[in-house]
């Protein structure tokens, strides 16, 4: 077997079967700066999966029992070495360089990324309760677009749903009911007292049809009040 240098690097054997590693370095993440690790992780985990060396991650090396050596099992272990120092090297690279002077003299892949999430699977613990406290406070406005505030909404329930906190259909509309401003104050109460049980996509378009015609309200009130204007200006 080789061994390996000082600088981490592995004594390879040139005649190793080393995988075919097809590189797709345009799905090659965003460095990590110590932000949004969860979706610097699913990238970083997709990109390596594009290159063949996700399983790197999970594996430990293989150990050739003595006395039972030969040259197939010793270029297995060869290539399995030089692939991981690759896998190794990529999540390494995937590192702003502050990060990577902390983590570089780590050993393997494996206990890299372990290393890695340990640091930083609090951020989890808080990014759910961030998402958790806007969910909670959200209140829409008379002042700007109801349209554009459901959209508003409908953002921060994504995040909750991709934080693993789902919410079934019903919760999502009755929720959004009750963040409707106080202009709407009459149709909210006609939306909570309907027995017919309503989709989210059914609450945006009668949410968009209130608004459409709130509008042509103000606007048939402004026109009207432009005529009595000019009639006394007469």
């Amino acid at each position: 077997m080789t061994g390996t240098p000082a600088d981490g690097a592995p004594d390879v054997n040139p005649n190793a079967l080393v995988p075919n590693i097809m590189a797709n370095h345009a799905e090659r993440p965003e460095k990590l700066s110590g932000l949004n690790f969860k979706r610097w992780k699913q990238r970083m985990l997709f990109y390596l999966t594009t290159l063949n060396l996700a399983r790197f991650l999970i594996e430990t090396a293989p150990v050739i029992v003595e006395g039972q050596a030969d040259a197939q099992s010793v270029n297995a272990v060869d290539a399995w070495k030089h692939s991981e120092f690759l896998c190794r090297n990529y999540v390494l690279n995937g590192l702003t360089d502050a990060l990577y002077n902390v983590y570089c003299k780590v050993a393997t892949a494996k206990e890299l990324w372990e290393s890695l999430e340990r640091k930083y699977k609090t951020e989890d613990v808080g990014t759910k309760k961030h998402v958790v406290a806007k969910f909670l406070e959200y209140k829409m406005v008379d002042s700007k677009s109801f349209m554009s505030q459901v959209q508003d909404l409908h953002v921060i329930i994504h995040d909750k749903n991709a934080e693993g906190m789902d919410l079934n259909e019903s919760f999502q509309v009755a929720s959004m009911v009750e963040t409707l401003p106080p202009g709407l104050i009459d149709f909210k109460n006609y939306l909570k007292h309907k027995r017919k049980e309503m989709f989210v996509e059914e609450l945006v378009v009668r949410l968009r049809i209130e608004e459409d015609n709130q509008m042509a309200l103000k606007k048939g009130s402004e026109v009207e009040s432009s005529k009595v204007n000019m009639v006394e200006a007469g």
